[in-house]
């Protein structure tokens, strides 16, 4: 009675798994279909084609707006995880009054809506008169990039054996030796986790890039929004089939190349 019971528990955990994949997945796959239709409207299969990718290799304007994504989200990642990684050996390792205030304001940019973030960079930008552009852009992804590398940092601190850095002390290594081959190493998959969490939500972000963005600092989401008001095109579906192509090999390339370091 009691296997039945077992088993009619596992059946139904895996109903509602299923379920909520089908629900999560089927739109990626009905829109990477759609990409190859050749109906301009609707979701009538009418066809195969690739006309809607020479089309959209065609706009010139997509891929500037591409181009200042890759540059702002690369750029501001490698900040942000260089001052993050800092933080958060600093918040882990450094006894401070100050240490309970400073957590508070890490965790602070994870807590609060993007579009109050927006908002307040922007009355900053404009109060201090900074020209609103890809600066400001870099400046806003670095911000609230930061908190979520240091986050990402302290966890694997907190599984850290500082036996290990005295032990190398005793060796007499110096500081900036005990640094480069005792703790970066250590704590190098934290790191390379952080950046490619800033990478991610520096690419998807639109809520704050729409505030702080000028003239001609158009990134991608930015962009696809401005498309879609004139109505759902297939070239959005390829170029969203692109993002998920390549979205897939950065994350195989990432797990590969964590396997063959670490």
């Amino acid at each position: 009675m009691e296997t039945k019971k077992v088993i009619g528990k596992r059946r139904f955990s895996m109903t509602i798994a299923t379920l909520a994949f089908v629900f999560l997945y089927l739109p990626i796959i009905a829109l990477v279909l759609l990409s190859f239709n050749s109906s301009r409207q609707g979701v009538s299969w009418t066809g195969f084609t690739l006309k809607w990718y020479s089309e959209l290799f065609r706009q010139a304007d997509v891929w500037r707006a591409f181009l200042n994504t890759v540059i702002i989200a690369f750029s501001s990642s490698l900040v942000a995880t260089a001052i993050g990684t800092f933080s958060a050996m600093a918040l882990y390792w450094y006894q401070s009054r100050l240490k309970g205030y400073l957590g508070i304001l890490v965790y602070t940019p994870l807590i609060i809506p993007d579009i109050l973030m927006g908002v307040s960079m922007l009355i900053f930008f404009v109060a201090i008169g900074i020209p609103l552009g890809l600066f400001t852009i870099f400046i806003a992804h670095v911000t609230f990039c930061v908190s979520y590398v240091t986050v990402t940092v302290m966890t694997r601190l907190e599984d850290f054996d500082y036996s290990v850095v005295e032990a190398a002390r005793d060796l007499g290594a110096k500081t900036n030796q005990v640094f480069r081959k005792v703790i970066l190493p250590m704590i190098m998959p934290g790191i390379m986790a952080g950046f490619l969490l800033s990478l991610t939500l520096s690419i998807d972000d639109f809520v704050i890039t729409f505030f702080v963005a000028g003239p001609g600092s158009t990134t991608l989401p930015l962009k696809i929004f401005s498309m879609i008001k004139f109505g759902v095109s297939p070239v959005i579906n390829a170029l969203s089939t692109l993002l998920l192509v390549g979205t897939l090999f950065i994350s195989f390339f990432g797990s590969r190349f964590r396997k063959l370091i670490f």
